[in-house]
């Protein structure tokens, strides 16, 4: 054999058993990804899957647009609402607060100026808006109110809406919390197992918390001014009691 027919003959051997190595790399690092353990899966709170309609009003007539449609209230103990009559509201006599997953029925929007007394939530602006509305689960569904839920300043209008109220039935939205919660919701009570959304429902959003570790911290509700101590422990009710308040 010629000294150059050998040096093929070689060129080819190295180049063979390189691919060779090259799959049995392939065929171990392929065995080992399989034999790997699958990376955890992460549980997903069924609450952060649900969708929450948002409609950004940024004018007058957006707002009227809610006239005929229910509403539910998201911001519970956070907003007082007053005799409505004749596209006014009487801000010298505050009929209470409104309380969460209350139904609205909306009948009017319109615009106000507002006394200083009115405007600690919603300010003041030049004029606010405000929502006229009957109140389908109190004793007289027929008699009509009003909410502030934004103002105008200079002809540019902030409204609050999206951030007041649900416009689809929290109670369908969140149907898995179950009938149970739901009743004590309803009632405005805390009861034990309920968690830190359902209880924000419930006895209002105004509270108070020495701890930012949310769902294992004790949270003061101010309850329209029966305030309650609740303890949640991994993300539930363990206790609760009255407290003396803020």
């Amino acid at each position: 054999m010629t000294s150059g027919k050998k040096a093929i003959i070689g060129g080819t051997l190295v180049l063979l058993l390189a691919v060779v190595g090259e799959v049995a790399w392939l065929h171990h690092e392929r065995n080992d990804a399989g034999s790997a353990a699958p990376p955890p899966l992460v549980k997903v709170n069924s609450d952060e899957l649900v969708f929450l309609k948002k409609e950004r009003p940024s004018s007058l007539a957006d707002v009227k647009q809610l006239i005929g449609t229910t509403l539910w209230i998201s911001a519970g103990g956070q907003l007082e609402y007053y005799p409505y009559a004749a596209h006014h509201a009487d801000y010298s006599k505050s009929v209470g607060t409104l309380l969460g997953a209350e139904p609205l029925v909306i009948k009017d929007a319109f615009e106000q100026v507002a006394p200083k007394s009115a405007t600690f939530r919603i300010a003041g602006g030049d004029k606010q808006v405000l929502l006229a509305f009957t109140m389908p689960k109190s004793t007289d569904p027929a008699k009509l109110y009003a909410v502030p839920v934004g103002y105008k300043q200079a002809g540019d209008y902030t409204f609050s809406n999206d951030d007041i109220f649900f416009y689809d039935d929290p109670h369908q939205l969140y149907s898995q919390w179950g009938t149970d919660v739901w009743q004590a919701i309803d009632a405005h009570k805390v009861i034990l197992g309920m968690s830190e959304r359902e209880v924000n429902l419930s006895l209002g959003q105004v509270s108070k918390s020495t701890s930012q570790d949310f769902g294992n911290r004790m949270v003061i509700f101010q309850n329209l001014d029966k305030p309650m101590a609740v303890t949640f422990e991994k993300g539930h009710v363990t206790a609760f009691r009255p407290d003396q308040g803020f």
